[in-house]
């Protein structure tokens, strides 16, 4: 095996150990997850679209990445500065919109998808 390859295969682990970690300890990406599969369900109660699942999958997994970036930058945070300090307070709370506007797209994503069907 070429270490091209070896390195591609351990790079694979410790994202899927990362994503592990995540969906562990941080209640917030629980959440979406829990989000995520009651959506899922509704997609199929609801018989949604090819293109209304791709949006779907898309939106959970932009929603999903965001949540795991904004974690990350706030544990970076957290042990570069331990301390309450003004500019890292503004950087998390940065990388927390973030995921507020992702959030904030998906429900109306979700809107568009499910309204007409539920009405």
């Amino acid at each position: 095996m070429s270490s091209f390859f070896k390195n591609r295969v351990k790079s694979v682990r410790y994202a899927a150990k990362g994503a592990v970690i995540l969906f562990r300890t941080e209640a917030s990406i629980q959440v979406q997850f829990t989000i995520a599969c009651i959506v899922t369900v509704a997609g199929f109660y609801f018989d949604i679209s090819a293109t209304e699942w791709i949006l779907q999958i898309l939106t959970i997994a932009v929603i999903m990445s965001v949540e795991g970036l904004n974690t990350a930058i706030e544990k970076m945070a957290d042990f570069i500065h331990p301390d309450h300090h003004h500019k890292i307070g503004i950087i998390k709370d940065i990388a927390a919109g973030a995921v507020f506007i992702a959030a904030a797209t998906a429900i109306i994503i979700g809107c568009i998808i499910y309204i007409p069907k539920i009405f």
